[in-house]
């Protein structure tokens, strides 16, 4: 009797391949998937002491906001965890659904929107739902995994351009209009949430003017936290009726979960019959949507949390940069920091200083190759409402040790510093 020598599909699971497959054979839980406390703060419990916390969205500090809570508590009440059942399509739908989605929409200045159960669906719901077979999306190069999953997923073609290249992006533009027979749409963030640059969407909202295409703006760490009252990046920039689909997230400066897409009423319409990730999900639970509605209206209210917070950003990122780091752009709030590993293993590196740093009471995470250039460490920070002068100048100390007891040459050769400025930008002032 002949064998079957056909591989089985989990052999796979048995190596050390796939993402971080040297950390899931170690069964790690320090440098991935650390187990945390649920309960998000500028301070948290990382095995048995606590933190101060720079690695949680929370930018308003409104995850500890009381009016919040007692939200949430009587919707728990009223309609468990339960409501609604079933699918916004069958019996998923309700007013308060729709009074939200009108808020939503009257706030970021369209006619319509779509509620979402989660942001990275909805970016890819959205997205496929809008692209035909003769249609090409055009992403930056650093966009969000959502964004490239939902391109990949998308009938018709992708293209891509350099980040924040303009210039590219025209030429891919052009050759679009050369080649294409479909339409065309541009998928950007607004604030990049690996390094917080901003799309440069002024810039990209001009070329309408002489290319046909339409822009999408996936602008999870932007809403809540840049433009008036926090209506993001397309508001900040006085181009937000030149942005066609504009999308937020409640997973970040507004700590709770879900998204939505706002456009035009029939744009709108045809996202609610054709999104899968929505047409075949339950309905957003009424202990979110409740909740979501006090959160709009302080977000619109929240000018001091949101000075409080670039405040803490601009402390943190001025004392580091006066220890000799490298920090991003600085166009959000989030802080970027930079260092040169000068060739050795990224991976050691990048472990070595997580852990001088959590042993010291400061959570942050370090971010390597293949995510940045090779050669350099980068920790993404994010400076809430909630961090006082004692944190980040606890947090300067201990980096200001870490740069001192690890010997480390904070210096960048011209190549090293060429690759961040290429592809995040120069260095704030």
């Amino acid at each position: 009797m002949e064998m079957n020598t056909r591989p089985d599909i989990f052999d796979k699971c048995h190596g050390d391949g796939g993402y971080y497959g040297g950390q899931r054979v170690e069964d790690d839980h320090y440098f991935t998937r650390p187990i945390v406390d649920p309960i998000p703060g500028r301070m948290m419990e990382f095995e048995g002491s606590p933190r101060i916390m720079w690695s949680v969205n929370n930018y308003l500090g409104l995850a500890e906001n009381e009016e919040i809570k007692q939200v949430a508590v009587e919707a728990a009440q009223t309609y468990g965890v339960s409501a609604p059942m079933g699918s916004r399509m069958m019996t998923g739908n309700t007013p308060y659904h729709l009074q939200l989605e009108r808020e939503l929409a009257a706030f970021t200045q369209k006619e319509a929107a779509i509620l979402f159960n989660y942001g990275y669906l909805g970016v890819i719901g959205t997205i496929t739902s809008l692209a035909g077979p003769e249609d090409t999306l055009i992403m930056d190069k650093l966009a969000h995994a959502c964004i490239v999953d939902a391109a990949m997923m998308a009938p018709g073609q992708v293209r891509v351009f350099k980040h924040n290249n303009i210039a590219d992006l025209e030429s891919v533009l052009q050759s679009v209009e050369k080649q294409g027979k479909g339409g065309s749409m541009v998928l950007v963030e607004g604030v990049y949430g690996m390094t917080g640059d901003l799309a440069r969407l002024d810039e990209i909202a001009a070329l309408k003017k002489k290319y046909n295409f339409r822009i999408f703006v996936d602008d999870a760490h932007g809403w809540g936290v840049m433009g008036s009252q926090g209506r993001g990046v397309a508001d900040h920039f006085g181009v937000q009726d030149e942005v066609d689909v504009y999308f937020g997230t409640f997973a970040k400066a507004f700590a709770s979960i879900g998204g939505f897409s706002a456009t035009t009423k029939a744009v709108r319409d045809w996202i609610s019959y054709n999104a899968r990730t929505q047409v075949f999900a339950k309905s957003l639970p009424m202990i979110y949507v409740k909740s979501l509605q006090k959160t709009l209206d302080l977000v619109k209210n929240a000018d001091a949390n949101r000075a409080k917070m670039w405040e803490n950003s601009d402390k943190l990122k001025n004392g580091l940069r006066e220890l000799g780091y490298f920090i991003g752009a600085g166009e959000s709030p989030i802080c970027a920091v930079f260092a040169p590993i000068n060739g050795r293993q990224t991976e050691e590196v990048g472990k070595q200083l997580v852990r001088f740093l959590r042993d010291r009471g400061v959570f942050a995470t370090a971010i390597t190759y293949p995510v940045i250039p090779l050669g350099l460490c980068m920790f993404r920070m994010i400076p809430t409402t909630s961090h006082n002068d004692d944190d980040i100048n606890r947090t300067i100390e201990v980096f200001r040790q870490m740069r001192d007891e690890l010997k480390m040459d904070l210096k960048f050769n011209g190549e090293d510093e060429a690759k961040i400025t290429r592809v995040y930008g120069k260095s704030a002032a």
